[in-house]
């Protein structure tokens, strides 16, 4: 946060990675997948998840939001003795979420949709994804169809965090 003074950060968003489905075989029968996500000069990652194609991270990755710049989210698959492979990318756009949480709700029935993301040829996502209002805050659950790869998904689910002090979106 040293170079960000907090009166540029519009808050937190936090990216819980929950699992990879059928990801893509890079070792002999397996592979180690492990999840990259950047946005501009910030990169973050899962720990490795040992022989599992369908891998359940559980794990959160928080980026500082200055400006609503697409994620990338990039896995790879962990190797001793050699450079690690790539297993498929995504990238998605977090402004229709954004937008949500600037709507600012208080007293929406729990579960309710905000709105339907649906996929389309410039996004990954691989079904229709909801932004809820779920246990009071905005939510968004994703599936992201990776690409340059023969096949794999993985499903993410994203948060904000308001940080005391930033700047009013």
């Amino acid at each position: 946060m040293s170079q960000m003074s907090m009166s540029q950060l519009l808050g937190l968003l936090r990216v819980h990675i929950h699992r990879g489905v059928n990801l893509a075989i890079r070792d002999l029968r397996s592979s180690d997948p492990y999840v990259i996500i950047r946005m501009g000069k910030q990169k973050l990652k899962t720990r490795v998840v040992k022989k599992n194609l369908n891998p359940v991270w559980d794990e959160d990755l928080t980026l500082s939001i200055v400006e609503p710049l697409p994620v990338k989210l990039e896995v790879y698959d962990w190797d001793i003795l050699s450079p690690d492979d790539k297993m498929g990318d995504a990238e998605f756009d977090f402004a229709p979420f954004l937008e949500a949480v600037r709507m600012n709700f208080e007293d929406l029935p729990n579960d309710t949709i905000i709105t339907t993301v649906k996929p389309t040829r410039t996004n990954c996502l691989a079904e229709e994804s909801y932004i809820t209002w779920t246990n009071g805050r905005v939510v968004q659950n994703m599936v992201l169809r990776l690409r340059n790869v023969e096949c794999g998904e993985i499903e993410i689910k994203l948060s904000w965090i308001n940080v005391p002090g930033c700047r009013d979106m």
